[in-house]
């Protein structure tokens, strides 16, 4: 027989008792948070799925940044007049800035004219290509996956070992670069290998990671205070939403920083290209 006055607890499954042991803290609050991860790195396909011409949405802001900066370009230099105004003079003010701030300023006047074309290149692809990583509905730089940081970095590295070659022929450029004059027959056994490392692996090495790197902890960065922000707004309880600000604050505040990273991730590949350029047109000076 059932007592009447003893009612009997309903049962309830594991996960539910686990919730109810659960301490109650600011995560379990947050429970439907979700995070950027780099799964955002690696969209699902748009087009040609399944194909080697396949692209993804960091793809199409590849071509389409690319486009614009084509577009750009011929816009303001279609005409270009005595004195600039409006579009190209901006377009001119960006390119004296890479001409006599890198390439003249590293190479000096004549070698700096001649290998231009690729640093201009080198430099307004990087900062076209990341300036997406703040603009609305694009909002991530497709730098900040590997594939685009190694071509550009195939390119300077092209680039830096032509013009050794070019200058000194095969042998006496390699042999300029990584062997160090005036130390003892005996330190080369150490100290080729190191070179050899640091001047033709560790240099495209790191152009690539710098530019990958700095750009994906931008935009993780990002996305997660303005994430932060929407949760906080949205979809919190009220205690919580007075965090809503904070994180809109700072996600403001970290756009303006991240302007300046994408300035400074293009002009460092640029200066670092320029520099290579330099160390092997003087190989033979060690």
């Amino acid at each position: 027989m059932i007592d009447r006055h003893c009612p009997i607890e309903p049962q309830s499954s594991p996960a539910a008792a686990r919730t109810r042991e659960r301490p109650l803290s600011v995560t379990n609050l947050a429970a439907e948070f979700h995070p950027p991860s780099l799964s955002d790195f690696f969209p699902p396909a748009v087009l040609f799925e399944g194909t080697p011409f396949e692209l993804d949405r960091l793809m199409l802001i590849r071509i389409l940044m690319s486009a614009l900066l084509i577009v750009f370009m011929l816009i303001a230099l279609r005409s270009p007049k005595i004195v600039p105004r409006g579009v190209q003079n901006v377009a001119e003010i960006a390119l004296d800035f890479v001409r006599i701030h890198v390439a003249e300023d590293v190479l000096g006047k004549e070698q700096g004219r001649r290998f231009l074309p690729v640093i201009m290149t080198i430099f307004f692809t990087v900062f076209a290509l990341n300036l997406s990583a703040i603009i609305p509905f694009l909002n991530i730089s497709s730098n900040a996956r590997i594939g685009l940081p190694i071509v550009l970095a195939a390119v300077a590295y092209v680039a830096f070992v032509y013009a050794g070659v070019k200058k000194f022929g095969l042998g006496k450029f390699v042999k300029g670069t990584i062997v160090i004059p005036g130390i003892p027959p005996a330190m080369h056994v150490l100290l080729i290998p190191l070179e050899f490392i640091s001047n033709f692996v560790l240099r495209p090495f790191t152009l690539t990671v710098r530019l990958l790197a700095n750009m994906l902890a931008g935009h993780i960065m990002l996305v997660l205070f303005f994430s932060a922000t929407q949760f906080f707004l949205f979809e919190a309880s009220a205690g919580l939403k007075i965090f809503a600000a904070p994180s809109l604050i700072m996600g403001f505040l970290f756009t303006m920083f991240e302007m300046l990273v994408i300035f400074l991730q293009a002009y460092i590949f640029a200066l670092l290209t320029a520099i290579y350029i330099d160390l092997s047109l003087h190989a033979d000076s060690h």
